[in-house]
């Protein structure tokens, strides 16, 4: 009974904590033909599942390393920006195993940027048991996967979303960084203010790229007319 409660505790914490991973997922893989993006999704989550499961193996060490909740916070940055990035007019021509590899790659890195508070919660409900990180993951990964490729059909139909996902990742970057109690006591010394508005300077930075990308494909439709 206990291992089942555990077990229960550790997959409603990685479907809770998994909600901006589906966002990552589905942003990755809006621009691929719907006849690859379930090969795209399924390789993504077993790349970053594999990931997962290392960093789970040290997260008894990832407590004492200072700067890495700020540093997984700041490599979500740019993979914000990028997913912000309107689709390019000769893009058709690529070779689609490119931007196959490419939505994996991004699923996988933005997994484990963002797994960091992930892999320490689940660490914690394991209570040291291993395998009960893996059967959570088990369970809980398919539930991700399949409500990421929902998300990426909803993209299709309403492109806000696009930039809705964008600032949730912006703010979730803003949110890692000032939760580094190294970062968090640097920022209390000198700029107290930022361990609050970090975050939403984060989500207006992604809005200004997300009207500036707009703006740009605006002057480029009208330019070609």
């Amino acid at each position: 009974m206990e291992f089942l409660t555990a077990l229960g505790a550790i997959v409603i914490l990685d479907l809770v904590l998994a909600g901006d991973n589906a966002v990552v997922i589905g942003l990755a893989v809006r621009n691929l033909e719907h006849s690859i993006r379930k090969k795209a999704i399924l390789w993504g989550t077993i790349g970053a599942v594999v990931i997962r499961i290392l960093m789970t193996l040290v997260a008894v060490y990832l407590l004492t390393i200072p700067y890495l909740h700020a540093l997984g916070g700041v490599l979500l940055l740019p993979i914000a920006v990028h997913l912000l990035k309107p689709t390019e007019p000769h893009a058709q021509h690529i070779d689609a195993s490119s931007h196959f590899m490419s939505a994996i790659k991004t699923i996988i890195v933005a997994d484990a940027a963002m797994g960091i508070d992930n892999v320490l919660a689940i660490a914690g409900a394991s209570h040291g048991h291993f395998l009960l990180v893996i059967l959570g993951l088990l369970i809980s990964i398919p539930i991700v996967a399949f409500g990421s490729s929902f998300i990426a059909d909803l993209m299709d139909k309403y492109p806000i979303l696009i930039v809705i996902g964008a600032v949730i990742l912006a703010h979730t970057s803003g949110h890692m960084i000032v939760s580094d109690h190294k970062v968090s006591a640097i920022f209390a010394a000198y700029f107290p203010i930022l361990n609050w508005l970090l975050p939403y300077l984060t989500m207006l930075f992604i809005i200004i790229v997300a009207l500036y990308y707009r703006n740009k494909k605006k002057t480029s439709t009208s330019s070609k007319n």
